[in-house]
């Protein structure tokens, strides 16, 4: 089982509750806790909302990089 752990550092680090992100992207405390934790696969346009309402990339999320923030 693969885990989001990016996404659970970025949401504590802005001291939201599974329930506020979920809430802020238009999603259940449920499914947001299923993305996290690894249960669910996080579908491409939940990923990209994730990586935007963070300001990092999807890349960062996936850990396929460690550059946090975006060249933009």
């Amino acid at each position: 089982m693969w885990q989001y752990r990016r996404i659970r550092d970025l949401r504590e680090d802005l001291d939201m509750t599974q329930q506020e992100l979920g809430e802020a992207l238009g999603f259940s405390q449920r499914t947001y806790a299923y993305y996290e934790s690894g249960q669910r696969m996080i579908p491409p346009q939940v990923l990209c909302a994730l990586a935007d309402f963070h300001q990092v990339s999807v890349d960062y999320i996936l850990e396929r990089t460690d550059q946090k923030k975006l060249n933009r």
